[in-house]
């Protein structure tokens, strides 16, 4: 990645935050906060997390926000929050996604609405960086579900390639309290860093300069289209009123719409 892109300076980037974390007694309302500083959903879609009606708040809220709404799909691990990884074939994962997928385009669709992206969560999100395999696998199940849906995948290599494989559009994330590898690979072996500062300066470093500091002490030029906010730390509105200030977020596809010159 760092080979093929130039450095320089940044225009438009998306930030997301993930919805409907909640599971019946169990209810998060405080990450409706959020949805002043971020301008794309990740609605839970009810297998790692989000129960059908706190589906169906997050998705009013989020209308009333005007947001770009995604699916967050993760395994079927409730009583894990979907950290944990579970081994299935090729056919399972399909499926399991497609289910996921489908329940909130429909749910979606009863209050006119349409859902734009789809992301994996926790351990899916994991395997999706590490195995190209894994993949493609939860790229082709998303294409079967819509030609139109974007992938919002771990910066690198396995998003990119598994979009052009199935020909579908990708947005490349940023976690910014996260610890990366030279090559852009998240490296899980550091405790994440929810300083203020330190996300601050990481997201001003990139916009000025397209490059990110991985664990060798070196930079990375990297492609990133979108950066997730988790509502899991305490400064949480914090970082994101910071964020704000750095940059107005704007939803992917809008801004590679803009970038065709359709709008201005």
């Amino acid at each position: 990645m760092q080979n093929v892109l130039e450095k320089t300076n940044v225009k438009t980037i998306d930030f997301n935050c993930d919805l409907a974390q909640s599971y019946g007694v169990y209810k998060n309302d405080l990450e409706f906060e959020l949805l002043d500083y971020v301008s794309s959903v990740n609605i839970s879609c009810g297998f790692h997390a989000g129960d059908p009606l706190s589906i169906k708040n997050a998705l009013l809220k989020s209308k009333e926000k005007n947001i770009v709404l995604g699916a967050h799909i993760g395994f079927d691990d409730i009583a894990g929050f979907g950290y944990r990884p579970v081994s299935m074939t090729d056919d399972e994962l399909e499926a399991l996604v497609i289910y996921q997928v489908g329940a909130l385009m429909s749910f979606a669709k009863c209050y006119k609405m349409e859902i734009e992206t789809v992301r994996p969560h926790g351990a899916m999100y994991k395997l999706a960086g590490e195995d190209f395999h894994f993949a493609k696998t939860i790229v082709g199940a998303i294409k079967k579900c819509s030609n139109w849906l974007t992938y919002v995948g771990p910066a690198g290599d396995n998003t990119e390639k598994a979009g052009e494989l199935h020909n579908i559009h990708v947005a490349h994330e940023l976690l910014p309290e996260k610890t990366y590898n030279f090559d852009m690979t998240i490296n899980y072996g550091y405790p994440d860093n929810f300083k203020t500062d330190f996300i601050i300066n990481r997201l001003r470093k990139y916009l000025e300069t397209s490059q990110i500091e991985h664990n060798e002490s070196g930079l990375t030029v990297a492609k990133i289209d979108t950066v997730h906010f988790t509502g899991r730390s305490v400064n949480a509105i914090e970082i994101l009123k910071a964020a704000n200030e750095l940059i107005k977020p704007e939803p992917v596809n809008y801004a590679k719409i803009k970038q065709s010159g359709w709008v201005e």
